[in-house]
């Protein structure tokens, strides 16, 4: 059986989508999970779940074959204190150690349908909408396929309660949303009455280059932490409204504080080849971030992909740069 791929002629925005920040949908509004217990233990519970793309799927037990097709929904599963019987690829380790030696099963964009079907999954975890497409095929394997994404950090925490639900650890899920809340409040409290900082956030690789705007998980993490994006009012692509295409003019003008660059490659080439378009053009120049210094790339496993749980520590770090030298 060949693997089942899916491709899309955009390349870099098919990966910020599928690999970094969720679904592009932007006023997608998550539905909330709910669970019907037909007994009064969990093992013969009959659990029902609704996802992001409002389908109701129906469990008669908690599933304990999982594969979670990106980072952030594996890293989820095992702060719930579950496992999973596959993971998404990754070039070096997993971002869950726990799960290092889990079978990797390709990605939101690139499905293994082969390896899916051996591991035999009682639940395959995908993105909405990108993964709608592949609810055929991996029923036809039987399994099922429950759709989520991250636009914000709020997003996140309905993953988190949603996969709480699902693994019937609803006490766990509420605790770490509480973590989150902490985080944000206390960032929120710290910055209150600080002028912000002003950001330009970068999503790219060599030679393409786009904007990440508010509606975006990076863009949200970025506000949450206390920084002013500068391209707030810049208009969104029209297939993928969280990202806009880069306007130097505007830029000049705003005069940005930070250039933080996110990547899902090579960083260090994609943060060489940004500071070469800059210096080819001269009117990146006299802008502040670049006369300081204050051009740096992300790491990838926080703002290259939906990092879960993880997202206190995105914010931890963001607000971290943007304010350490004040």
């Amino acid at each position: 059986m060949k693997s089942y791929v899916l491709w899309s002629s955009a390349a870099l925005l098919f990966a910020v989508t599928g690999c970094s920040n969720g679904t592009p949908a932007a006023d997608h509004k998550p539905a909330t999970a709910s669970v019907s217990a037909t007994s009064g233990t969990t093992s013969d519970a009959a659990i029902q779940v609704t996802d992001f793309s409002k389908r109701t799927l129906a469990f008669q037990g908690v599933p304990q074959h999982i594969i979670a097709l990106s980072n952030g929904d594996l890293d989820i599963i095992y702060a719930l204190g579950g496992t999973a019987v596959g993971r998404p690829n990754s070039n070096g380790p997993s971002v869950v150690p726990a799960a290092e030696n889990v079978q990797q099963v390709g990605s939101t964009h690139e499905v293994d349908l082969e390896k899916i079907t051996m591991l035999k999954p009682d639940v395959v975890l995908g993105n909405y909408p990108m993964n709608e497409k592949d609810i055929p095929a991996i029923e036809g394997v039987g399994s099922q396929l429950l759709l989520t994404g991250a636009n914000s950090v709020k997003d996140i925490q309905s993953q988190i309660t949603l996969f709480g639900q699902l693994l019937q650890k609803q006490a766990q899920a509420v605790k770490l949303n509480q973590q989150i809340d902490r985080q944000v409040a206390t960032l929120q409290k710290e910055t209150t009455s600080t002028s912000k900082p002003k950001v330009l956030l970068v999503y790219g690789a060599p030679a393409t280059y786009m904007a990440a705007l508010p509606n975006s998980l990076s863009g949200n993490i970025l506000e949450m932490a206390g920084g002013s994006n500068i391209a707030a009012d810049f208009p969104g692509l029209q297939n993928f409204p969280q990202y806009a295409q880069l306007n130097t003019e505007r830029i000049v003008q705003a005069d940005p504080d930070y250039i933080l660059i996110m990547t899902h490659g090579n960083t260090d080439e994609v943060k060489a080849a940004f500071i070469k378009e800059m210096q080819e053009n001269t009117a990146w120049s006299g802008i502040r971030a670049v006369k300081n210094n204050q051009v740096e790339v992300l790491p990838s496993d926080l703002f290259g992909t939906n990092p879960g749980t993880r997202v206190t520590k995105a914010l931890d770090l963001m607000h971290q740069k943007l304010y350490t030298a004040k």
